[in-house]
């Protein structure tokens, strides 16, 4: 199980994160071109181990425990390695804040309505908010520096990035309280939508 190819990708996921983080730490060209190459390899990996998992026939309840949360150990030290080292742009650790407190927010969700032996299933525009944070913080990750080594020097990346992790935190919003609502309405709270 630990060793099926989807369970593999997951936790390669998770072992990503500290190489991420040091070239994030590194800054220059190359070490921002390789942090956001990492990640993006990672993102891809979100993809595959779910459609490789459905088309082995390898879904297992381990899979299902550690894909989210490898998901969410990777935006949220992508997102502190951007703000901690200063790469966010003006008013981008507003949208930051928004996505980490939405991601515990449905963990908590997740976690009380398996208790209860509902599941919260992911939406579209949840996949939607995911692929359009993913790409945002590639693009803060890979920055001006990175992108010169590409030869997109003059594409503002920062800006790019920074105005996508808005939208994201606006569509974070939406899926939140989607599944807020969905979450209280199991826990026998009215909630008027």
């Amino acid at each position: 199980m630990l060793t099926d190819l989807p369970n593999v990708l997951t936790l390669s996921r998770i072992g990503a994160i500290p190489l991420l983080v040091l070239l994030a730490a590194l800054r220059g060209p190359l070490p921002d071109f390789l942090a956001a190459l990492v990640f993006t390899l990672a993102g891809i990996t979100d993809y595959l181990d779910g459609y490789l998992a459905r088309e082995r026939k390898q879904l297992s309840d381990f899979g299902r425990m550690l894909d989210p949360i490898a998901d969410k150990l990777l935006v949220g030290a992508t997102l502190m390695a951007l703000v901690g080292f200063g790469r966010l742009p003006a008013y981008g650790l507003y949208p930051a804040i928004v996505i980490m407190l939405r991601e515990i927010l449905v963990s908590g969700l997740r976690e009380y309505l398996a208790e209860i032996r509902v599941g919260l299933p992911v939406t579209k525009l949840a996949k939607w908010k995911t692929g359009v944070q993913m790409v945002a913080l590639g693009l803060l990750l890979l920055g001006g520096d990175g992108a010169r080594v590409m030869g997109l020097g003059s594409l503002p990346m920062d800006w790019i990035g920074g105005t996508l992790l808005w939208l994201a935190a606006a569509l974070t919003l939406i899926t939140g309280w989607d599944y807020l609502t969905a979450g209280l309405r199991h826990a026998g709270v009215g909630v008027d939508a």
